[in-house]
């Protein structure tokens, strides 16, 4: 159990809220499955052949003092590319805000509806009701996690969060993307509570000051740390 004094909260997603089976075994095989289809479509929309031309740079990578990829590119290797980097689960920009668009087919048809677990959407309708600042900071875009808590199978969460935050903030792992964080709530970064299941983002949070708390959810990897960060199974377990 984890008493918390503090006036905000921030969440990891994968993990946390929700299971990681969800992400892995729902979530990337959907879009997988639509990335060309996807792709196709919406070719003449320039912000997609731009997000195509920077995951296409990023895939192919070059080694020193090569030249990168040269445009223009096509709709499938867009597609190839954007499988290249979920081999890798890179957390790269264009790729998450790539995957929130063809998510978002999903989430209106009502294909997808986003799991969290049972004791997410008690805590925070209680959090946010006693005035706590509740926010979320995941890898995927801020829009692929305005979709996702829009959607859940309790119904939609979006109201009792008052921020987001993906990696254009900055990396997970470095303590600079909390202060930064903290800032934008206008609060100190000792007032508010981060929980997340990977211990690295943990320490990074600690190392900004912050408060702490790992995620031990069914189907978490073992954490790795430097700081001990109490756990917790359920929300109910954070009292404040």
């Amino acid at each position: 159990m984890i008493v918390f004094d503090g006036r905000g909260i921030v969440l990891d997603v994968e993990g946390t809220t929700s299971s990681i089976a969800f992400v892995y075994d729902v979530l990337f095989p959907f879009a997988r499955q639509r990335l060309a289809e996807f792709l196709v479509g919406h070719w003449a929309d320039p912000a997609v052949a731009d997000l195509a031309a920077s995951i296409i740079h990023e895939a192919g990578a070059p080694a020193e003092n090569s030249a990168p990829p040269q445009g223009p590119f096509s709709p499938s290797q867009g597609a190839s590319a954007a499988l290249e980097l979920m081999n890798r689960d890179a957390k790269f920009g264009p790729l998450k805000d790539l995957q929130g668009r063809i998510w978002r087919s999903g989430f209106e048809s009502g294909e997808l509806v986003a799991h969290v677990f049972e004791d997410v959407p008690a805590a925070l309708d209680a959090w946010s009701g006693s005035g706590l600042d509740v926010r979320i900071y995941s890898s995927g875009s801020i829009e692929a996690q305005k979709l996702f808590f829009a959607h859940t199978f309790r119904g939609d969460l979006t109201p009792f969060l008052r921020g987001h935050y993906d990696t254009t903030t900055g990396p997970k792992r470095e303590a600079a993307s909390y202060r930064q964080i903290a800032a934008d709530m206008d609060l100190q970064p000792r007032q508010v509570l981060f929980v997340s299941d990977i211990g690295e983002e943990l320490d990074a949070a600690r190392q900004a000051g912050m408060m702490t708390a790992l995620a031990d959810r069914p189907g978490n990897r073992p954490a790795s740390s430097v700081f001990d960060h109490d756990p917790v199974a359920s929300f109910a377990e954070i009292v404040t």
